[in-house]
């Protein structure tokens, strides 16, 4: 298995572990990618994944020897189905993912950091959607990517299919922050740990609500939160929370 899971404490990290094709979107490494995501989704010990990628970058998208030799289009739209399933998973799971992006994170690459709840990276870490330099549009891609950033500059990086670099894609919203090499493992383990100290029953609640509500049209959006408002007022951590504001100490989760 090129899927490598490393917990600590309530954090799972999750680490493609194939240097040697840049940690490519293979079939095999997409349903391994699958079942683990499915697997620590269930783990009730663990509260935040955080998402890598072994060796010299985060990953360079689909295996294009693999690709290649698929000729059929039945093996083609499996492949994509494949990719579009694991990105809908880290959507749609409960925990919060993280995607920590050093190297390169390219097309189907990039659509995975940009699948992710949150992502960091280096400072020189580069995220491009170059199909059209191969005669192969980043169709798939772009609905992460697109969702994340802004029209005209992800119409520049898929007409162009030039990298931009980490800066430049905090800028427009791709990466939360960039950090230098030494210190993105620390400054994503904080935050992953500030995020695993709050209720999880809170957090997979509020996850469900954001991605659902950005596609509703604005009185729908009110209406389906207020909804999930009521949903967790009514939960044990909600009540916890609220009295141990008001009488000023830490609250003691239940996750309930």
């Amino acid at each position: 298995m090129n899927i490598k899971v490393i917990i600590q404490r309530d954090i799972s990290r999750v680490i493609i572990n194939e240097p040697k094709t840049y940690n490519s979107l293979s079939f095999k490494n997409l349903n391994d990618l699958i079942k683990v995501f499915k697997k620590l989704d269930n783990d009730k010990n663990i509260k935040v994944i955080i998402l890598e990628g072994a060796g010299r970058g985060f990953s360079a998208g689909h295996n294009l020897k693999e690709v290649r030799g698929l000729k059929k289009k039945e093996k083609y739209q499996k492949l994509f189905n494949l990719c579009s399933k694991l990105m809908m998973q880290i959507v749609e799971g409960r925990k919060p993912v993280i995607a920590k992006v050093h190297g390169a994170a390219y097309a189907a690459g990039c659509q995975l950091a940009a699948s992710c709840d949150l992502a960091y990276s280096t400072k020189d870490a580069l995220f491009a959607t170059p199909g059209v330099n191969i005669g192969l549009f980043c169709s798939t891609p772009m609905v992460a990517v697109s969702r994340k950033i802004n029209r005209k500059p992800m119409m520049k990086m898929l007409l162009t299919g030039e990298p931009i670099k980490a800066n430049y894609a905090k800028e427009i919203g791709l990466i939360n922050d960039c950090f230098s090499k030494s210190k993105l493992n620390s400054e994503v383990l904080k935050i992953a740990k500030k995020i695993a100290s709050k209720s999880n029953l809170t957090i997979k609640i509020g996850k469900k609500a954001f991605y659902k509500q950005l596609e509703m049209p604005l009185r729908k959006a009110y209406s389906y939160t207020s909804k999930m408002m009521t949903l967790n007022m009514m939960a044990m951590d909600a009540k916890e929370g609220i009295s141990a504001f008001l009488e000023k100490r830490k609250p003691k989760w239940k996750n309930k």
